[in-house]
């Protein structure tokens, strides 16, 4: 697949009337390679799992080249990526603009900008700047007022416009889970609206009705995979046998050849 056609492709996966494109976050080569066997035709990365996985914070701008050598792991898979950086990781939009390309050579065809509360002019300017640095590369703009701010409906929408107006071929407000506040962001957004699933939020047909284009799963399966661990080693201490789904040692190997055989054909191809 050609990097337009790889675009129009994941573009095309936000534009299904009803059938938002569920992206789950994948944390290492194992877990992306397991979702897209199970079919998952577009992978996102998750942050957190990134910053957690070499003990630093998420969100401080601190896991850089930790994200790009993620990104350049999974790149040859056979899904479309997208990568959470945070903030692109610098207030420069050129530098930003950099990191986007380095995304898009390593094989990314998204990237998810978060603006922290900064100053919309100032995540606008990035957004256009990656946008003018790589227009193949699908940016999902987020503003952070649900996440980490009182949910202002002003301010949101203010960000989104600004954020539309630069160039974003999609927008993301995580943290609004009100149906009714969810609709008014449908019905303001000429791009595709992106929300995070909760499990006490609407459902994931819920949120199909109510017209938004793609649901990410954020950090959740990563949380979920080591809720797991802890308490495969309870069931154990407790002399009871773990319960939950175990992938052989052969499955996960299965799934690194299977990565491996896809590279070599990239490669060649």
């Amino acid at each position: 697949m050609t990097a337009e056609s790889a675009f129009l492709t994941f573009t095309g996966l936000h534009h299904r009337p009803g059938e938002p494109l569920l992206l789950p976050n994948a944390w290492d080569h194992a877990s992306a390679a397991a979702l897209a066997a199970r079919g998952f035709p577009a992978i996102a990365t998750t942050s957190l799992a990134v910053a957690a996985a070499v003990g630093l914070p998420d969100g401080e701008a601190a896991t850089r080249e930790h994200t790009v050598r993620l990104a350049l792991t999974l790149g040859s898979g056979p899904y479309l990526l997208s990568v959470d950086a945070e903030d692109g990781f610098s207030e420069d939009p050129d530098e930003v603009a950099e990191l986007a390309r380095e995304l898009w050579a390593g094989g990314a065809v998204g990237i998810n900008l978060e603006d922290g509360l900064c100053p919309a002019g100032r995540h606008a300017a990035k957004i256009a700047a990656v946008k003018a640095a790589v227009p193949g590369l699908f940016v999902n703009a987020r503003t952070d007022t649900y996440w980490a701010g009182d949910g202002d409906e002003k301010d949101t929408l203010r960000r989104l416009d600004a954020y539309q107006e630069a160039g974003a071929d999609g927008v993301f407000v995580p943290g609004v889970d009100d149906p009714e506040r969810i609709a008014a962001l449908v019905r303001h957004t000429d791009v595709p609206l992106n929300v995070l699933y909760s499990p006490a939020g609407p459902t994931f047909d819920r949120l199909a009705d109510l017209g938004v284009r793609r649901v990410s799963l954020g950090s959740l399966l990563y949380r979920r995979a080591l809720g797991a661990a802890l308490d495969a080693v309870a069931d154990i201490s407790a002399g009871r046998a773990p319960s939950g789904t175990t992938p052989s040692y052969a499955d996960v190997a299965a799934l690194e050849r299977s990565v491996s055989v896809s590279r070599s054909a990239n490669s060649t191809g």
